[in-house]
């Protein structure tokens, strides 16, 4: 059980695009408005769970892989253009909108680190670990608070830097460098989940 744990706070808890944005928003003071993105995260993840609870390995295999992590590189370039053209006013606060419960769970919908994280707890560690049947549902309710934890404490680690920031070239720079980690996250997503298995 104890593994299982490791590897589900090990994956969650990672920076990826998911926790990015979560830092992003703590930077720039949003982190309550941006509580319905970390719902929809852990929303997206209960499902993900659930899910691969129900059908295993047959959804996710290694020749479907490449088509989810296309559509998650897509959705995370997009996410990183959108800061990019996002402006900083004299008040140190950017006009870009807050994230949405809708982008939360398309973004980990989509991500593959989520189908990397949730396929094999239920598929390898559940059975091990003695999990069957309607006992998993606590257990992915759990994981999936677990996964609501990894981008609020992004947010609030960035509110915390934040409030050190008074300036707003400042935040136009964040902005920029979070968007090039963020095309960064999508290329490596790419190169491991798309090339290698198409053409490695």
């Amino acid at each position: 059980m104890l593994e299982l744990w490791a590897y589900a706070f090990g994956i969650m808890y990672s920076p990826g695009p998911v926790n990015l944005l979560g830092l992003h928003g703590g930077i720039h003071g949003r982190t309550k408005q941006n509580i319905p993105y970390f719902v929809g995260v852990a929303a997206a993840m209960f499902i993900l769970f659930v899910t691969m609870n129900l059908i295993g390995g047959s959804l996710v295999t290694q020749s479907s892989l490449p088509y989810f992590s296309v559509l998650g590189c897509g959705y995370i370039f997009y996410i990183a253009y959108k800061l990019l053209r996002a402006t900083v006013t004299l008040t140190g606060h950017d006009n870009e909108e807050y994230l949405t419960f809708k982008d939360g769970l398309i973004l980990q919908l989509l991500n593959p680190k989520g189908l990397i994280a949730t396929l094999p707890i239920v598929t390898i560690q559940f059975p091990a670990a003695g999990i069957h049947g309607t006992s998993s549902v606590f257990w992915i309710a759990v994981l999936s608070m677990l996964a609501f934890g990894a981008p609020t404490s992004y947010s609030l680690i960035g509110s915390l830097l934040g409030r050190r920031i008074e300036q707003p070239m400042y935040f136009r720079v964040f902005n920029i460098v979070m968007a090039l980690l963020l095309v960064f996250v999508a290329f490596e997503i790419g190169y491991q989940h798309v090339y290698l298995l198409w053409f490695g």
